[in-house]
């Protein structure tokens, strides 16, 4: 594992609980303790990782995270041999992932596009959903990995179509929490019971997998972070950006990202993406 955040970190835990052994490197020391202690054996650099590993896991926050982790210092390439599988698991730019696998191609390392949908506690649960692309007898080899951390795995074809349909699937999320945290504000100052909303419309045409994923979190008004707000201006951007090299408008996405961003602004960036609820419900306070 290359990155041991709240999504590396899950799929370390699953991956040990299942009988592997996982070598694992992080930025963060604290981290790399925890890795330890659950079994698993902390490197001392991305490049004793590669040496350490026949599959190499990427879970990276930022482009340039995932820059230094491949190309700086003691970064993969010093320590990536021939045959070595390389899975990047984040939602980055497509020209940033090409890069990254044309790079590891130089000493003779595969890697696969591989960004995954669902959030950190659906990691824990091992119920996400790996969108793989790229070389398809990497992916096969790769797939015992993945019946391990997900719940399904689907190979896309051709690199970069994983990164694509990771695209289309965080559109929806974006939008799905803006407006799961919408319709909760609209219900609850309407005098309806929040916990009552989540029943009714949970079995009802209006539900969604994210209104039932962040709809208890609104009920309770507490937000531990399975997907940071933060993060989603990250996912906006990039998606946005896509969106318009091929030319097709966003406009749903696109009215979603101020919001986000006040979100941030206001100090809730570091709890899960359904603390828009209290951005939105501060403003029907009055004198706002």
């Amino acid at each position: 594992m290359v990155g041991l955040g709240i999504m590396g970190m899950a799929y370390a835990r699953n991956l040990l609980a299942a009988g592997h052994e996982v070598t694992g490197f992080d930025v963060d020391p604290a981290r790399l303790e925890t890795l330890g202690e659950i079994g698993g054996s902390p490197a001392d650099s991305n490049a004793a990782v590669a040496r350490a590993s026949d599959v190499l896991l990427v879970a990276l926050p930022r482009v340039s995270a995932l820059h230094d982790a491949v190309q700086g210092p003691d970064g993969l390439l010093e320590g990536a041999g021939k045959d070595l599988i390389v899975v990047e698991m984040s939602t980055f730019p497509l020209a940033a992932k090409d890069q990254a696998r044309d790079a590891l191609a130089t000493v003779g390392a595969i890697m696969i596009d591989a960004p995954v949908s669902g959030t950190g506690l659906q990691a824990e649960a091992a119920e996400i959903v790996v969108y793989a692309s790229g070389d398809g007898g990497a992916i096969e080899r790769v797939r015992p990995v993945f019946d391990v951390i997900a719940k399904a795995s689907y190979d896309l074809g051709e690199f970069g179509n994983g990164s694509k349909m990771k695209f289309v699937a965080n559109l929806l999320v974006s939008v799905h929490n803006l407006a799961t945290a919408e319709a909760f504000v609209l219900g609850t100052k309407g005098g309806l019971d929040p916990a009552r909303i989540l029943e009714v419309i949970s079995a009802g045409v209006g539900s969604s997998r994210i209104f039932e994923i962040r709809g208890p979190m609104i009920v309770a008004d507490d937000y531990p972070p399975a997907a940071r707000l933060s993060m989603f201006i990250k996912d906006i951007a990039v998606i946005g950006e896509f969106g318009r090299s091929i030319g097709v408008p966003t406009p749903l996405l696109d009215a979603s990202l101020p919001w986000y961003q006040e979100a941030v602004e206001q100090g809730l960036g570091e709890m899960d993406a359904a603390a828009l609820a209290r951005l939105l419900e501060a403003k029907t306070r009055p004198g706002h």
